[in-house]
């Protein structure tokens, strides 16, 4: 199995190297083989820089987005598995040989994380928790997903499956949206991890960005076609 680590990045030189150190060293010295993938969206300082010496690919997408950078990403990869983390050391990436075991032997698609399950002190304020809430709930009830954690950027999922997801967001809707085409459409399963205090500098816009999610949802949902799941 090959595994391909996305990482969107803009501006994370405080924690770039910590994350490709953190991938390397879950790794190394297993039976996966992997390459590590940055799509850096403009970055003004050392992101791209460390990240090459570091031996990861970095691939330059002018475009700005989350969602963007992500569907850049998956467009370029190559392995037979996609893993996705932040560039801020907040998902533990020692997870992701476990959660790749897991998906072939539970013969699974695509597997989401949730951050509620092993919260660090610190680690998401308040108000960031009470709208992870109101979006989840209201993607649940929208989609009849139900999940606890609709926000959670790590994901484990089989590159195959892309074909077959309709991903059109190119923000931080992308995170809810993944979920909902493959919760829908192929075998999916949510798994506990631990999440972490953040380093560098916090760009989430919560009412902002939380409220383009929302309406993003609502969008969504009246053009969704349903579709039947995969045995």
């Amino acid at each position: 199995m090959r595994i391909t680590v996305v990482i969107p990045t803009m501006n994370e030189e405080a924690g770039i190297g910590g994350v490709i150190e953190s991938v390397k060293k879950a790794l190394d010295g297993t039976e996966l083989t992997y390459d590590i993938m940055i799509v850096d969206t403009a970055s003004k300082d050392r992101t791209k820089e460390i990240a090459r010496d570091m031996g990861a690919l970095v691939v330059e997408e002018p475009r700005r987005g989350y969602g963007r950078a992500y569907k850049t990403g998956f467009e370029r990869a190559e392995g037979d598995v996609i893993a996705t983390l932040d560039a801020d050391c907040t998902y533990p990436a020692e997870e992701i040989p476990r959660l790749a075991r897991l998906l072939v032997s539970d013969d699974l698609d695509f597997i989401t994380t949730n951050r509620f399950a092993q919260l660090e002190e610190g680690a998401m304020s308040a108000k960031h928790t009470l709208g992870n809430k109101v979006l989840t709930f209201t993607m649940n009830f929208l989609f009849h997903v139900w999940i606890r954690d609709s926000q959670s950027g790590m994901w484990v999922f089989r590159r195959a499956i892309l074909d077959k997801l309709d991903l059109t967001s190119d923000g931080m809707a992308l995170s809810e949206e993944i979920k909902i085409e493959a919760f829908r459409k192929c075998r999916g399963r949510e798994v506990p991890i631990e999440y972490r205090r953040r380093v560098g500098e916090v760009k989430l816009s919560s009412w902002k960005d939380g409220y383009k999610n929302i309406r993003f949802l609502f969008k969504k949902r009246r053009t969704f076609k349903q579709t039947r799941k995969a045995p």
